[in-house]
């Protein structure tokens, strides 16, 4: 699996693929859909599979002040096209340049001549060009203009409803970790660098690992069951608190898993960290042993509902 950048040139090994095209944040049912169209393509035809993606989102770029909405990380959506068979990922910079260019001029000095795709396939509502004036049936036409093929994929219908990164943003603000994770067909998961903290759930007898939110959507404020995943593959389990730390000051955004039986150092290591279940709000508490009395009422629940799911490797 490698990751290229969308607006060079394709190594000579890569080119005549089957590429997936879309933002994919998330990579939720829909998005695997479309890639699992290329890839099934692809292996018929024995070409490469790419799949692009861009960064930042297109909206963060036009709408710079909107609050955090990111489901994925670059490296999470890495790994995530690799396990579904992708050979590569192409990353678009989404900037002014790439704004400016035309819906013709993207697939004709992009997609054919840059990347050489000899096949692409996305999904039915894909726009792309300046100012959004490209569409899938435009791409068909500019596609057999440039012998390039052009798959669509029907939106996956669930509950009545097309699969969406939108609707799996509205289930983690209302804390609804089930119905996110059967549209992403995983839990929803936060990665990053664990940080140095000021110490004070190591004081309560609770040391958790600091890890800050970033671009990330916010979910719904509280305590959660999670999972975490560690750089050497390792899967612990625990409790965290999301949000601001209510009974702390000052209030900062952060994810602080506690993980059951574990008390190695962390600090600068990239851990993943599964949100499985939402516990309940945040609360401020009147003192130490009141926060400490529920902290253990935390993980014996976040215990029990964790006990309760497939052993994961």
């Amino acid at each position: 699996m490698e990751r290229l950048d969308g607006g060079s040139a394709v190594p000579e090994r890569l080119r005549g693929g089957i590429v997936a095209l879309g933002n994919f944040d998330g990579f939720h049912k829909g998005h695997q859909a479309v890639v699992a169209r290329a890839v099934h393509r692809a292996r018929a035809e024995e070409r490469p599979v790419l799949v692009a993606t861009f960064d930042p989102h297109p909206v963060r770029f036009f709408k710079p002040d909107l609050p955090p909405f990111r489901l994925t990380t670059l490296d999470q959506r890495e790994r995530l096209f690799g396990a579904a068979g992708a050979d590569a990922m192409l990353v678009f910079q989404f900037n002014a340049d790439l704004a400016s260019v035309s819906a013709p001029d993207f697939v004709t000095d992009w997609l054919a001549s840059r990347i050489g795709a000899a096949g692409v396939v996305t999904g039915e509502d894909f726009t792309f060009g300046k100012g959004r004036g490209g569409n899938v049936e435009l791409l068909m036409m500019l596609g057999r203009a440039n012998r390039m093929s052009v798959d669509s994929v029907a939106p996956v219908i669930e509950e009545g409803e097309p699969v969406s990164s939108s609707r799996v943003r509205e289930a983690l603000e209302a804390g609804d970790c089930d119905t996110a994770a059967r549209l992403l067909t995983r839990p929803f998961a936060i990665e990053g660098v664990v940080e140095h903290g000021d110490k004070r759930g190591r004081a309560l007898g609770y040391p958790t690992a600091n890890i800050p939110l970033g671009k990330y959507l916010r979910p719904r404020f509280g305590i959660y069951a999670v999972r975490g995943r560690l750089p050497d593959g390792r899967v612990l389990q625990g409790a965290a608190n999301l949000g601001i730390r209510p009974s702390f000051d000052p209030p900062r955004e952060l994810l602080e898993p506690f993980f059951f039986d574990f008390d190695e150092d962390l600090y600068g290591q990239a851990v993943e960290v599964e949100l499985v279940a939402f516990l309940r709000p945040e609360a401020r508490f009147e003192d130490a042993e009141a926060l400490k009395a529920q902290m253990a009422a935390d993980c014996e629940q976040a215990g029990a509902r964790l006990a309760a799911l497939p052993h994961v490797a």
